[in-house]
């Protein structure tokens, strides 16, 4: 039997999403923590195969206990050389963790909805067929951590995706379903507000042209993380 796959979330009713999905489709249980509301975090990553910290409305600059045990908690799955994912706000708390910054864009810009990010040779060499555009929802980004990898950037927030020994870090949420996708646009309709956002419409849209090519870019990409098989190989067997 597989080890399980720790998914720590943010807020009492988060859901794991996509990514939970294809964990579950390849056979690995899902181990779901929420340290936000006291679950504890293991000292070492023997009886797991993997950890992924999705996103949340905190900042990685918070100074919030849970927030801090977390992003030192990272250190675990690096050592131990277990694939660690950080989505968004798990992705910034890696940076911090590597002794990278993690602060707002200078002149107040969010990416909140579908924006275009563009892989490097790393990141194609990674997975070949990255979508065009993904789906955003943050106003903070990170710089690359001394001795990352850029796997993709952006316009407005340079830094989108990056590997660091066995952890890979993703600005964007590949993980969002139709209805995670609506929930946080009743929910979190206030940051649309923000300078550079997308409107509703925008997003409703824009996911029927950009989301089967993200979908199955997650599927190939999990594959790759969790070390089952090179992500280009994976894409070609979504393909056939």
């Amino acid at each position: 039997m597989l080890k399980p796959v720790i998914l720590v979330l943010h807020q009492e009713h988060s859901s794991p999403g996509r990514v939970g999905q294809v964990l579950a489709k390849l056979g690995y249980p899902l181990d779901i923590r929420r340290p936000r509301f006291g679950d504890p975090l293991p000292e070492s990553m023997d009886d797991h195969a993997g950890a992924v910290i999705f996103g949340g409305p905190q900042s990685a600059n918070d100074d919030d206990e849970f927030v801090k045990r977390e992003i030192d908690w990272i250190a675990v799955p690096l050592r131990d050389k277990k694939p660690y994912l950080g989505i968004c706000l798990g992705a910034q708390m890696m940076a911090r963790q590597l002794g990278a910054r993690v602060s707002p864009h200078p002149q107040g810009h969010a990416e909140v909805g579908y924006y275009p990010i563009r892989p490097t040779d790393v990141g194609r060499a990674l997975c070949a067929e990255w979508p065009d555009r993904v789906y955003q929802w943050h106003r903070e980004g990170f710089e690359l951590p001394a001795g990352g990898e850029l796997l993709a950037e952006g316009d407005a927030f340079s830094v989108q995706a990056f590997r660091y020994g066995t952890g890979y870090a993703l600005q964007f949420h590949p993980e969002v379903t139709h209805a995670m996708m609506y929930r946080w646009l009743v929910r979190g309709a206030h940051r649309m507000d923000l300078p550079g956002t997308k409107q509703r419409h925008e997003h409703i849209a824009d996911r029927f042209v950009y989301d089967p090519a993200a979908m199955n870019w997650l599927a190939a990409f999990i594959d790759c993380w969790i070390g089952r098989k090179p992500a280009v190989a994976a894409q070609r067997a979504i393909a056939s």
